[in-house]
């Protein structure tokens, strides 16, 4: 069967687009880009389609890049097709949003051209990934771990996002433009092994089709069949992640603890991962992480904790799980009068300072969590607040002899990712509260005492 007519089958079995529509034609130069936008030229007529073509610079490759743009000017003007270019940041928004490269590149990537196709009022946005593209996508979740949904692989039609050469494969692709005599350009990071899907089409697929020859045909079907397993437990994974959410920013999602508790385990995965992938910070969580958290729902206390790839952390609360990848903050050192409050916004706490007479003391020393009181003329003013730094130490009151900070909060159980939020006060170098937790026992409150600073920690309100 002739390309065209594949195009044109996956076009109308997936619904992608129909008579008179205007469609963004993402174009990378590449074999699959070119032929893409050259099977939809020639079904213009016959569809009455209007293209538009965007190529998007990702500021990765300077040495190539004015080369492909070229090219792919050219090609447009060959067809009499409009025809765009983008240049996109991608490692200083990476850097910026603490993605990876990859991650960067395809979150710019894909809202670059929702932005070009609003701006030609395009209604469908065609990508050139194919079969090859879908076989590999699939192994690579394998070896990350992955499920049903993971299996479904890449979906022919997400929104306004079209795939038409989906169940064609590349070879089908290159011999196509072979035939016809038409150029295309090779992007030499696809030549490297620095990636794992290169090193996939490299090595691994090769040595797969030895052994069955239309393995991509074997998984392309494969994928269909949970596709249309995934529809219907979408339906079901949405109405419950919907009643889950708490709360969710870029960076992390809080969710209800006690129904996930509940949850059976078929549809607690399927929650989780959707959860992950519609938080952009914690998309690349794999399954055997998806797992770890589930033990965590399952088995887990308040307070215990995954530590998960690229600082990212699942978190046990009394009533809610909390997925983050936000960095844990540190506390700049501050200086803290006694006259007057000192808000901290890293530990979510405001001190509130007191001296007071001796006479006027009621005898309380304070629980060191919410409260402390300390000899007044044995501190040195002003105080500063600050976090821990290495060899921190203090003598910790009721403990006898000087401890290092580290092995206090180890002691403590106080989790690793909270201890730079931990507000330490000082007096002049030396510690004299680890707030909330103990006060320093050269600092305490004696018999020689005549004045006393009191602070209480409250709750900081925003």
């Amino acid at each position: 069967m002739h390309i065209l007519d594949k195009v044109k089958l996956t076009l109308q079995k997936h619904d992608m687009l129909h008579a008179g529509e205007h469609v963004l034609v993402g174009l990378s130069g590449g074999a699959d880009s070119v032929c893409l936008l050259t099977v939809l030229d020639r079904l213009k007529p016959e569809m009455n389609l209007r293209i538009t073509a965007a190529y998007l610079d990702h500021g990765l490759r300077p040495e190539e890049t004015p080369q492909e743009t070229d090219f792919c000017r050219d090609l447009c003007g060959a067809f009499d097709i409009a025809f765009h270019v983008q240049k996109l940041n991608v490692r200083a928004h990476a850097k910026a949003e603490k993605l990876s490269t990859q991650e960067s590149a395809r979150e710019l990537r894909y809202r670059a051209l929702q932005d070009i196709a609003a701006l030609v009022g395009a209604h469908r946005i065609a990508i050139g990934h194919h079969a090859d593209d879908q076989a590999e996508t699939i192994l690579m979740r394998l070896f990350r771990g992955t499920g049903p949904s993971g299996m479904a692989g890449i979906r022919p039609v997400r929104k306004n996002i079209i795939r038409p050469l989906i169940d064609i494969e590349r070879k089908h692709i290159e011999a196509f433009l072979d035939a016809e005599g038409i150029a295309f350009m090779v992007d030499s990071s696809n030549l490297r092994d620095d990636y794992m899907r290169n090193k996939l089409r490299h090595h691994i697929m090769p040595a797969i089709k030895k052994l069955n020859c239309d393995v991509i045909k074997t998984m392309s079907r494969t994928a269909e069949i949970c596709r249309d397993e995934e529809r219907y437990f979408e339906v079901q994974v949405t109405k419950t992640l919907m009643k889950l959410i708490t709360r969710k920013t870029d960076t992390a999602i809080e969710l209800f603890l006690s129904p996930l508790e509940a949850m059976d385990k078929v549809i607690l995965r399927r929650v989780l991962r959707r959860a992950l992938d519609e938080t952009r910070g914690l998309r690349e969580i794999g399954l055997v992480h998806i797992e770890e958290i589930m033990r965590l729902i399952r088995s887990g206390a308040a307070g215990d904790r995954s530590y998960l790839p690229g600082g990212r952390r699942a978190i046990r609360k009394y009533a809610t799980m909390l997925i983050t990848s936000d960095i844990p903050q540190t506390i700049e050192p501050v200086a803290f009068d006694s006259s007057r409050s000192l808000p901290i916004p890293q530990a979510g706490i405001v001190l509130l300072p007191r001296l007071i007479a001796r006479q006027q003391w009621d005898g309380s020393f304070g629980d060191a969590k919410t409260s402390a009181v300390f000899d007044a003329g044995k501190l040195t003013l002003p105080l500063t607040v600050r976090s821990r730094v290495a060899g921190d130490f203090f003598y910790p009151f009721g403990f006898g002899k000087r401890k290092k900070l580290q092995d206090f909060f180890v002691d403590e159980k106080v989790a690793r990712d909270e201890r730079d939020a931990v507000p330490l006060l000082l007096s002049g170098d030396a510690i004299a509260w680890v707030a909330g937790y103990r006060i320093d026992a050269r600092y305490a409150v004696g018999e020689a005492t005549e004045s006393l600073l009191q602070i209480l920690i409250k709750p900081l309100q925003i």
